[in-house]
């Protein structure tokens, strides 16, 4: 019955590995070192979101995409370290629903900034941000069905507390 109530997580995991692995390949064009995949062609513009010279793909002096193999790398982790870290068990709903409810909004202030002020979309970003979204609904998820175990596990200890008195 775990698997049950486990699945939203290694979903959330599974979505991790494409996500570092989307982001080290922007990160490495960021850094000028590949070339895009995508050429500059009306709203599909790789390189005015996230190239090397693209005024937006930084914060400070870290690249964006560096941000997001930060976040991917630590949301994986995050979910690894549940079978390890008995603490991290204990709380890895929330943390997950925090953790990647972050990186949602993160990456609801990044699109919008493609959209609204550079006029561009990264085909990438893009696929980075449905991601993001899918994490999300599944941290939302598995911190419902850890609820739900919950409820039941109360229900159960008040029966047996009860069952002696009736």
């Amino acid at each position: 019955m775990e698997l049950k109530r486990e699945w939203p997580v290694r979903v959330i995991q599974l979505l991790a590995v494409p996500g570092l692995l989307l982001s080290f390949y922007m990160w490495l064009y960021h850094e000028d070192l590949l070339v895009a995949a995508c050429g500059a062609s009306g709203w599909d513009d790789c390189g005015a979101v996230s190239g090397p010279g693209a005024p937006y793909a930084s914060v400070g002096p870290i690249p964006v995409a560096a941000l997001g193999f930060v976040g991917y790398a630590g949301i994986f982790l995050l979910a690894w370290l549940k079978d390890f870290v008995p603490l991290v068990e204990e709380y890895l709903p929330e943390l997950m629903v925090g953790v990647t409810g972050l990186a949602l909004l993160f990456s609801v202030y990044l699109t919008a900034l493609e959209v609204f002020v550079i006029h561009a979309l990264c085909r990438y970003c893009i696929v980075s941000a449905i991601f993001v979204i899918v994490m999300f609904l599944m941290a939302v998820a598995y911190l419902r069905l850890q609820a739900g175990a919950t409820d039941e596990s109360w229900a159960a200890t008040e029966a047996e507390v009860r069952a002696p008195l009736g």
